[in-house]
């Protein structure tokens, strides 16, 4: 862990204010490094995967970008095989879920275009419209007729993007993929979904919840540093939408490419989630038994699926929780306002497949012993 030690007088004080003031209002992020912790309730590596030792013999890095000598095969047999767990025709791969979703929204849609965007979208999204320049319509989550009123508001002749996440990760719902699909087309705009928390765990084969909806997205965005245990994301399309971010999608345009080493430990680790569905299979069931013993003991957890948040409304009843839970040996984090909204502080608890029932079942039982003296 790191503290904040006061700055010397100069242009940049302000930040000794401001990093008070967060402090004073619990909303300051400290470091804290400790080891992988493969049964931690606050990880990402929902399959259990990142902790595998990849045998791959590639070098470390891409020396370059794609377009100036960085390309190498492993990057094309990934991509491959992003485009074919999603059912698409083409895929490009970069370097993280947030360059990717910079790298579409600002090189598709530009000024006088019409983005309409989720409120609870991900601040890679968010970054990415405000990048575009185009015009930004925010609507109400899950909320198919604003995004409807949005589109037939619009200037004629303009172009149109609907953007959304399949599976929020803070709250840990979905939006009904399927209408959102009938208003584009309807309304002649393009439907970008990220499916960044739902590949490889959600859908059939873990192919994620437009492929559970029977929808095919125009754009669709995953990641490789979660359910597959590696780094880096891809995007998925038709070949002239990738042949469109290989020209313009300034985040890949101008990045290093993909390190081949890490491209190599993504494709394995899609490779593991198709061999080995039982590992889809201890996440679901892990999820089913800790939302049902939460709710067996009175308390209101959000949405479906592997992360199971529980609201706390105030920051620091959320941090006191986190510090409760993990003086009892039981790894979680407090996740507070700017990655929610204004009091609806929470613990976002997630399930993987390293997870054995008694894990779950010890997660509980501290949760119900710690309620005796919660604030």
């Amino acid at each position: 862990m790191f503290h904040v030690k006061p700055s010397k007088p100069g242009a940049l004080a302000f930040l000794d204010a401001a990093l008070a003031e967060a402090r004073g209002a619990n909303l300051l992020r400290e470091r804290s490094v400790a080891a992988a912790d493969p049964r931690s309730f606050a990880s990402n590596d929902y399959l259990g995967l990142s902790t595998r030792r990849s045998p791959a013999e590639e070098d470390a890095g891409a020396g370059a970008s794609r377009l100036l000598g960085g390309d190498r095969p492993v990057h094309a047999e990934l991509e491959a095989a992003a485009a074919s767990l999603v059912g698409l025709p083409a895929a490009l791969a970069f370097s993280s879920g947030y360059a990717a979703n910079l790298g579409v929204l600002s090189s598709l849609a530009g000024a006088g275009d019409l983005i309409v965007s989720d409120a609870l979208n991900h601040a890679s999204i968010i970054d990415g419209a405000r990048l575009s320049r185009a015009q930004v319509a925010v609507v109400p989550h899950g909320d198919v007729d604003a995004t409807a009123a949005a589109l037939r508001g619009r200037r004629a002749g303009t172009r149109a993007f609907v953007v959304t996440e399949s599976y929020f990760s803070m709250d840990a719902d979905s939006p009904d993929l399927a209408a959102l699909r009938t208003v584009c087309d309807a309304e002649g705009a393009a439907l970008v979904v990220d499916e960044a928390h739902a590949l490889g765990v959600l859908g059939p084969e873990g192919r994620g919840l437009c492929a559970a909806a029977g929808v095919v997205p125009d754009v669709l965005v995953g990641t490789f540093g979660k359910a597959f245990g590696a780094a880096g994301a891809f995007v998925s399309g038709s070949e002239t939408l990738v042949a469109w971010l290989w020209n313009r999608a300034r985040s890949f345009v101008f990045s290093t490419g993909m390190s081949p080493l890490l491209a190599a430990a993504a494709l394995e680790g899609i490779r593991c989630s198709m061999a080995e569905p039982q590992r889809r299979e201890r996440v679901a069931a892990g999820a089913r038994q800790l939302r049902s013993g939460l709710t067996s003991a009175g308390l209101e957890v959000l949405g479906h699926g592997h992360i199971v948040p529980w609201v706390l409304g105030d920051a620091r009843r959320a941090l006191w929780w986190a510090e409760e839970l993990q003086s009892r040996g039981v790894a979680v984090r407090a996740v507070r306002p700017p990655s929610v909204p204004a009091g609806t502080a929470r613990l976002r608890l997630t399930v993987t497949a390293s997870h054995e029932s008694a894990d779950i079942e010890r997660l509980v039982t501290a949760v119900l012993d710690a309620r005796t003296s919660a604030p």
